[in-house]
């Protein structure tokens, strides 16, 4: 094994203190939650990765605990993290509309609740029930992009609703049914929604119904021909996608295949890409595959499931698909496996507010990270950032808020949701104890 200080190397990142920090690469670059901390930056490559089966496939899902008596967010020097709402069930997504109001998906409760902000206090309002009786809803887009939306566009497990909304309406209207995503039933159920920057193009994510596909049995080559890239078949048609729609529904089309499941799209402010968190398969042992944020190209093919991460053969899928070898675009930014990546958001403060966190956090992605029960020691659990330069990913991510563990190994909070506030504070959604933290400058740090 190569030694830890050959594993490290130095890479400069616009972190908050904005100084060359030691990057983990290599070996170096896995762990598991014990090695977290704020500032600790991965680097993972694909040459980085292990061979199949290199450990047994684990099953190490989380001892649950409840919110402690004085529970600590760990956020980088400068931020702290307070408790800001609390009373959720099952919060996932988190999206902030234009006047501020903050909209929480409550994904298993089939609910979406908003919080309004209380001027000069640290805690949030009691929420409010927005909207409730869904099936599945995660993804959340206001539209048209900008400061002044007329719906709210809510997707759920097999449709895609939208809601008439004016600035600081509280209370559900009545919603139409934009478009049923004719998919087969069971496996991954959420489905994010983003709208491009012109407001034309609506992208909506849809994970896979299998973890690997292992019921997909062989179609004629005439009629694999006549798919896009790398798209499957059977009871996987249109799943493992982002697929692409006009604001209306209509025009449906496949815009990227084989990312098993991006639970959570987001569009770049700088240059208006689709980016996508994915999570990644599951069996093939503690480190692999990676899980990973991407840009997401159209007409891209990312591996699923015949490939992973470039052109690593699934072992489970030999030989099925020579033709795609050397297809698979490899992505951005690769992250431990088994890390379970949910949510990301771009920080983007308000053009003339000034950048909470610092304004070196300007144009980067948080990323929330859930944790997984497929490895033996476990890893995620925290929020990371995706390090971005110059609006591009350079591969490393960096943790940002950790401690969402005991000491005793008990997990009391898994991140599933990000956004940043109109202040440009940072909100964390967790799903164990259902309450949101909200970074801050410490007083006196700005």
């Amino acid at each position: 094994m190569r030694n830890l200080l050959a594993s490290l190397v130095i890479l400069t990142v616009p972190a908050h203190a904005a100084e060359t920090v030691p990057v983990r690469t290599g070996s170096a670059a896995f762990g598991d939650w014990r090695t977290d901390a704020p500032g600790v930056v991965r680097l993972i490559r694909p040459g980085d990765l292990p061979a199949p089966f290199a450990t047994p496939s684990a099953s190490n899902g989380p001892q649950d605990a409840a919110l402690p008596r004085n529970p600590e967010v760990h956020v980088p020097d400068g931020l702290t993290a307070s408790l800001w709402a609390e009373g959720f069930t099952g919060p996932r997504t988190i999206r902030v509309a234009p006047n501020g109001d903050v909209f929480v998906a409550e994904t298993d409760e089939g609910d979406i609740k908003v919080v309004r902000p209380t001027a000069g206090t640290e805690a949030a309002a009691p929420a409010r029930v927005y909207a409730k009786g869904l099936d599945g809803p995660f993804g959340m887009a206001f539209y048209p992009p900008g400061d002044d939306p007329r719906w709210l566009y809510v997707a759920t497990t097999d449709a895609v609703f939208r809601y008439p909304y004016r600035s600081g309406d509280l209370a559900e209207a009545k919603p139409e049914r934009v478009l049923d995503l004719d998919i087969s039933d069971g496996g991954h159920s959420t489905r994010d929604i983003a709208f491009s920057p012109d407001g034309r193009r609506m992208f909506v994510s849809i994970g896979s119904q299998s973890n690997d596909a292992e019921d997909l049995t062989a179609a004629p080559k005439a009629e694999v021909a006549q798919l896009p890239l790398g798209a499957a078949w059977g009871d996987e048609t249109r799943r493992a996608d982002v697929l692409s729609f006009d604001p209306e529904g209509h025009d449906r089309r496949i815009f990227a295949t084989g990312i098993r499941n991006c639970v959570g799209l987001a569009v770049q402010p700088r240059d208006g890409g689709l980016f996508c968190a994915t999570n990644e398969r599951d069996g093939l042992g503690d480190n692999l595959p990676s899980d990973y944020v991407t840009r997401v190209r159209e007409g891209g093919f990312y591996g699923w499931p015949w490939f992973f991460i470039g052109s690593h053969e699934d072992p489970r899928h030999r030989g099925e698909r020579p033709d795609l070898a050397g297809k698979v675009t490899v992505p951005d930014v690769l992250f431990q496996a088994h890390s379970a990546p949910l949510t990301m958001s771009f920080y983007d403060p308000p053009a003339g507010a000034p950048a909470a966190l610092g304004s070196a956090y300007a144009g980067q992605a948080f990323v929330a990270m859930h944790g997984s029960w497929n490895r033996a020691k476990r890893t995620g659990y925290k929020v990371v950032r995706a390090v971005m330069a110059d609006g591009v990913p350079t591969g490393a991510y960096e943790d940002f808020a950790t401690g969402f563990v005991g000491a005793d190994g008990r997990v009391w909070g898994r991140p599933v949701g990000v956004a940043a506030m109109r202040d440009s504070s940072l909100l964390i959604g967790e799903d164990e104890n259902g309450t949101i933290w909200r970074v801050t400058p410490k007083t006196g740090t700005r």
